[in-house]
């Protein structure tokens, strides 16, 4: 009997030794929400690109839509940096996130941009007139097997829904959102999401991740350190594979943990390691970018303090948040695999699902 697609741990198996959040999401981070807009039309027949869209908007609200008025501590990392996230630099330099988190395909960051910057001056008129100006966060990969990318399908309507649905329930994943048209090794994939708990003392903080992902190639594909994509290239010899680029990932790491802008930094160092471990290599022309933020210290835009307070954890106890990390990372790129269905897209290209039965025989 064919299994029903679902998360990796419905199929039995459990990555890393630390216990996930209840949704095992990303959300299970108070006051973080994600949303989507998916846009999926045409068929790809004969050979076509034209009007096959495959693709959309995911946005993460990390401090409940309030970003601008009370920004968060973040950092990042660029593994590989054959790939885009806007407002990157100014994330660097100043290590603060004040706008929602977009992610969508290559050729949609611009208009995504533009659609965030509309939709905050809507929200907040005085911005850019009595107060200073955001810089949008919006991070791409390259879905042009699947999907018409030159299309440039996205719209303002889109980011305007993601934004405006996004919520705290159990991400929805697969090919949904900016995810829609991406693959991971050579099987559909898209957005996925994991959470871990980890306990300080008496205190217990969350580390959830989310990642788009579209990297990779099905020989290096590995589960829980074993070899799968090895005995699965023998199953998949017959259909035409995405060669002309690697590939890319987007992950998004959040905390409730009480982190400095250099613990973030070196947080999204290890979230680099969990992609490494389902198989990534961080090829010539891929984009292995991590964005990190904690919500535990909110930054205040307006009023008249000279100083704000501000807690941090001691860096002696940092260990297993890196360790977390890396399994969240290798969790989320799971679930992006083993909740989507096979796709059929632009020129006829197919891409299957990765095979759950194969899977669940794998299962510790």
């Amino acid at each position: 009997m064919k299994l029903k697609r679902c998360r990796l741990r419905d199929l039995g198996i459990s990555i890393g030794k630390f216990p996930t959040g209840p949704k095992n999401s990303i959300t299970d981070i108070a006051g973080v929400k994600v949303g989507h807009s998916t846009i999926i039309k045409g068929t790809g027949k004969q050979g076509t690109r034209k009007g096959a869209v495959r693709t959309g908007v995911t946005a993460i609200l990390p401090n409940s839509g309030n970003e601008y008025t009370q920004s968060l501590k973040a950092g990042g990392f660029v593994l590989n940096g054959a790939g885009e996230v806007s407002g990157l630099t100014h994330i660097i330099e100043w290590g603060i996130i004040e706008t929602p988190i977009l992610l969508t395909n290559t050729l949609s960051v611009g208009s995504c941009a533009e659609s965030a910057v509309k939709y905050m001056v809507q929200k907040y008129p005085e911005l850019g007139n009595r107060h200073d100006v955001v810089i949008p966060i919006v991070g791409e990969c390259d879905d042009s097997w699947l999907n018409d990318i030159a299309g440039t399908h996205v719209t303002y309507k889109n980011v305007v829904e993601a934004i405006e649905t996004a919520n705290t329930d159990l991400v929805e994943e697969g090919s949904v959102g900016g995810g829609t048209g991406m693959i991971c090794c050579d099987f559909k994939a898209g957005i996925g999401s994991s959470s871990r708990v980890v306990k300080i003392g008496n205190d217990s903080y969350t580390v959830g991740i989310l990642v788009m992902c579209n990297f990779g190639e099905m020989e290096d594909l590995r589960l829980d350190g074993y070899p799968i994509g090895r005995k699965l290239c023998s199953k998949f010899k017959e259909y035409q594979r995405r060669r002309e680029n690697y590939g890319s990932i987007i992950a998004v790491l959040g905390t409730d943990a009480p982190l400095t802008v250099h613990q973030l930094n070196r947080l999204s160092k290890r979230v680099g390691l969990g992609i490494g471990r389902v198989g990534s290599y961080a090829a010539n022309g891929s984009g292995e970018i991590i964005l990190s933020f904690s919500t535990a210290n909110k930054i205040e835009r307006f009023g008249d303090s000279v100083y704000y307070s501000f807690k941090a954890l001691h860096d002696r106890h940092i260990d297993p948040f890196y360790l977390a990390a890396i399994e969240a990372t290798e969790e989320a790129i799971w679930n992006s695999l083993t909740t989507t269905d096979s796709m059929h897209g632009a020129s006829e290209h197919f891409v299957p699902a990765v095979p759950l039965d194969e899977i669940k025989k794998h299962e510790v």
